[in-house]
């Protein structure tokens, strides 16, 4: 409930007020008393403060509640050390696409200048890793927060940092709301673009469509709005597969007859994907930012003998590949004034689609006995099918990424630019905290689970039922195994043991440890009837990702 900010509004209220107006309801952060008028304005606005351990967990926090809510996440760090601990996260949100508002607290203008305590430049520390950096001042404080709201979730989403000093904050600002900015209209190709791409439409044979993060977050607001229904109604038309980046997974429900799944990161999956696109006449790539991808995927089409269509919200300068038709527009509403007036036609005459649907369910077995397959297969086939899933970065999260099908968009969260480790639990925690009663399911390799096992203390006071599971192998499985490729000394990537069911218990929570798809079964189904979270410890053997990735 809104409690009424003080007449006439301090700074930090009109900042505050425009955050709730864009549908904000929680910002997440640790405070300093730099930004204490911030929270108390925040919380008067009906934005409940989240308390954290970590700011860049609380960063991963603000972007699971914006996954969740389509509304902005919100960051609030003090100044100095409380603003820097968040930067992995914000330049995450930066790469990832994540409209994030980032509130750091600092000291008025006129005291930086003899006092040196903790002060630093921040607006320059996150120039690189935002679209835009601001201070707050009296004079332009409504203009400013609107300019936040609309820079962070226009054309491609990402963070908007805002300085705010300690005395602009409580300084009392006229009342009165300077007109906002209109919404930009959703735009789609001049005429002649349009006409040649339908062309190419009409007489593809072997269309295939690669869908990326802009398809997923163009149009993705406080009312959830995205173009799934448009995509699905397009490739069935047509009979278009459709490959997504991991980031994308889930635009196309993943058990439908078109839907490849995801691609970037694990050769083998690649080694069936990339022949796939290689045989067809008309790439699309709608939303594709090769961000996500790894080197094979760099030029990974032949110009002249095929033909691909780029739609994007921004242009991309990455040199990943050349597009014959580059495109900059609305996703959505360039995908349907494409099929516009275009009859459908036979593609894929040769079953091409449904081989390659079958070559990547052998390349990725479920029948293991134990390893962390069988533990992602346990985990589908146990969890109900809305479940949300995050992942950590590693060795896990390839293979997850492969095996764990996705039904909705955004049914399976990660760090797909940047590879964050340590990002799967909070991420968790935050969709968790916009809805409750979703079951919601965390993956981590043992290392990242270390990174942020502090944070189960926060799920533990947020009252989450969150399930954390934990693959433990006491190593970087990832890295030792690139170790073994390059012939090189097994150094710096084992360390001990621990036991991470105990972890959870001590925190609050209930722990488990695993050896086996029955035990794993068990604990799943418990976790699902507990009234706190359940970190689940699997247990698996050094080297269980070598050859399945």
């Amino acid at each position: 409930m809104k409690d009424l900010p003080p007449s006439p509004p301090r700074a930090a209220d009109v900042l505050a007020a425009r955050l709730y107006d864009a549908g904000c309801r929680l910002a997440f952060g640790m405070p300093g008393g730099e930004v204490l008028t911030l929270v108390d304005a925040l919380e008067r606005a009906g934005i409940r403060f989240v308390l954290c351990k970590h700011e860049n967990a609380a960063a991963f926090m603000a972007e699971g509640a914006w996954h969740r809510s389509g509304a902005p996440g919100i960051l609030v760090a003090t100044v100095g050390p409380g603003a820097l601990n968040g930067v992995n996260a914000v330049a995450n949100a930066h790469q990832d696409r994540v409209p994030m508002i980032v509130l750091s607290g600092c000291v008025d203008a006129d005291e930086a200048q003899t006092y040196t305590h903790q002060v630093l430049d921040q607006t320059q520390v996150f120039a690189p890793i935002t679209k835009a950096t601001f201070t707050l001042n009296t004079g332009a404080a409504h203009v400013i927060a609107d300019k936040a709201v609309t820079i962070a979730t226009e054309g491609r989403p990402g963070p908007v940092h805002i300085d705010v000093p300690i005395t602009v904050a409580v300084t009392p600002v006229a009342p009165e709301i300077p007109a906002r900015r209109a919404s930009a209209t959703p735009v789609v190709p001049a005429p002649a673009d349009l006409a040649e791409m339908r062309a190419l439409l009409a007489r593809a044979e072997r269309p295939i469509l690669i869908v990326g993060v802009d398809a997923l977050n163009q149009g993705f607001d406080a009312r959830r709005t995205d173009i799934a229904d448009q995509l699905r109604d397009f490739v069935e038309a047509f009979n278009v597969p459709v490959i997504t980046t991991y980031k994308a997974k889930g635009l196309l429900p993943e058990d439908h007859a078109l839907a490849l799944g995801g691609a970037g990161l694990s050769p083998k999956a690649d080694g069936i994907l990339l022949p796939m696109v290689q045989q067809a006449d008309l790439i699309i790539g709608l939303g594709y930012d090769p961000i996500e991808m790894r080197t094979g995927w760099r030029d990974f089409y032949f110009p002249g003998i095929q033909t691909m269509i780029d739609i994007t919200a921004e242009p991309n300068h990455h040199y990943m590949h050349q597009a014959t038709i580059n495109v900059i527009g609305d996703c959505g509403s360039t995908l349907a004034a494409l099929s516009d007036g275009v009859d459908p036609r036979a593609t894929w005459a040769g079953g091409e689609v449904a081989e390659a649907k079958a070559a990547l369910a052998v390349a990725f077995p479920k029948d293991d006995t134990w390893g962390p397959a069988a533990v992602i297969d346990v985990c589908r086939s146990t969890l109900p099918r809305e479940t949300l899933a995050t992942a950590d970065s590693g060795a896990h999260r390839i293979l997850l990424s492969q095996m764990w099908e996705c039904y909705t968009p955004r049914g399976l969260m990660q760090s797909s630019a940047l590879c964050t480790m340590g990002c799967a639990i909070p991420l968790a925690m935050g969709a968790q905290v916009v809805e409750p009663d979703l079951t919601v399911v965390s993956f981590s390799g043992d290392a990242g689970f270390l990174m942020v096992a502090g944070e189960l203390s926060t799920a533990a006071e947020l009252g989450l039922k969150t399930i954390f599971v934990v693959f433990v192998d006491a190593s970087l499985a990832l890295i030792e195994l690139k170790q073994r490729q390059r012939q090189l000394k097994n150094t710096g990537v084992e360390f001990a043991k621990h036991d991470f069911a105990a972890m959870g218990r001590a925190f609050g929570g209930v722990g488990h440890t695993v050896t086996s798809r029955e035990e794993l079964t068990k604990a799943l189904s418990a976790a699902q009837t507990s009234d706190t979270f359940t970190v689940i410890a699997a247990v698996i053997e050094r080297g269980a990702y070598d050859g399945r990735i």
